[in-house]
């Protein structure tokens, strides 16, 4: 297993954000050069930064405290098949280093904080996406993903010439399903005519289907094989390989999770991406740093939805932009479902 090291800087004036490197022992090393008492860390989910997705809207929180708040921030990233004690180490010595908040990104963390946080009472730790497991000093950093995917639905129905669009999810967990649930049922509401093609690329307890591109660009060959000029990707880095292969094929992507066309890891695809299911990440990790810093910590549950644009679609596409009875119809159903005229399943 290799040695995972990434050692960057993002510059301001009053602080530097420590990149850290993450063994496979999970153990993590912070900028010793930085004096600041004013700390916080994040501990990736697997894929790690780089992802173009998830975890990098996390990163894009964490810098965002760097340069707005000043704080210092420290990375954990994850390694190839670790389990949950791994998990403990990592958030245990990122406690002790003094960063605060802790944040776990993704609910893979949930056992490992349930562990940690009675250890460390004055340390907020944050989880994204998931709420099961809580306490005074945990914040559950949630999303309603099914609305999000529902309006990509919508817009999958509008634009698909063959009447079939596809879903892949990198692992057929209850968040992915809630992906999915959104996206069929905007597609059907729209379109009860297209066919939706579902997909996962492992099971629990493999996650492979969250950091293997190859597994993702088979998946989307296949959906493509079967007449899909729209494919939906919720996996992570995995979603990458789908991206590559819908492009390549002069077909439409829809990303997820940040605005997948404006990732320089994916320039070479952008004109595909028509759209991105976006969450945001970026600022509820952010919002959590702040709070701390304002001594005023947020914890327990802590959703984001449609109503506080918490998910959307992206519009940075202007091939996307220019379709005026699409972005209508994408409207019409964001107003319906924060107005409750429309309730989204969140299982298919």
């Amino acid at each position: 297993m290799r040695r995972i090291t990434r050692i960057a800087t993002v510059g301001v004036a009053s602080a530097a954000l420590a990149l850290s490197a993450t063994a496979c022992s999970g153990k993590t090393s912070s900028d010793a050069g930085s004096d600041s008492d004013k700390k916080a860390a994040i501990a990736y989910d697997i894929g790690g930064r780089g992802d173009q997705s998830f975890n990098d809207a996390a990163y894009a929180g964490l810098s965002k405290a760097n340069k707005d708040l000043g704080v210092s921030g420290t990375e954990a990233e994850p390694s190839d098949g670790e389990g949950d004690a791994d998990k403990v180490q990592r958030l245990t010595e990122l406690a002790r280093s003094g960063n605060n908040p802790v944040i776990g990104v993704g609910f893979a963390y949930a056992p490992a904080i349930k562990k940690v946080a009675p250890k460390f009472p004055k340390t907020t730790f944050g989880i994204i996406d998931d709420a099961s497991v809580t306490a005074k000093n945990i914040a559950n950093i949630v999303f309603n993903e099914e609305q999000g995917s529902y309006l990509a639905g919508v817009a999958a129905a509008k634009v698909t010439k063959t009447k079939t669009v596809g879903f892949i999810g990198g692992v057929e967990t209850p968040l992915i399903k809630k992906f999915e649930a959104g996206y069929v049922q905007g597609v059907k509401d729209t379109d009860p005519s297209v066919t939706v093609l579902p997909q996962y690329l492992t099971q629990p307890p493999n996650f492979e289907g969250f950091s293997k591109p190859d597994l993702g660009k088979a998946a989307a060959q296949g959906q493509l094989d079967k007449k899909a000029d729209v494919i939906y990707s919720a996996a992570g880095l995995a979603g990458s390989g789908a991206i590559e292969a819908a492009s390549k094929a002069g077909k439409w992507n829809i990303g997820v999770d940040s605005d997948q066309y404006n990732q320089a890891g994916l320039a070479n695809y952008k004109e595909s991406i028509l759209t991105s299911v976006t969450k945001d990440v970026e600022d509820s990790v952010f919002n959590l740093i702040k709070s701390v810093q304002d001594g005023k910590p947020e914890s327990g549950e802590i959703r984001y939805g449609l109503d506080k644009d918490g998910v959307g679609l992206s519009l940075s596409n202007p091939a996307f932009t220019k379709m005026k009875d699409v972005i209508a119809a994408v409207d019409k159903a964001k107003q319906e479902i924060i107005d409750g005229k429309i309730t989204v399943k969140s299982a298919p």
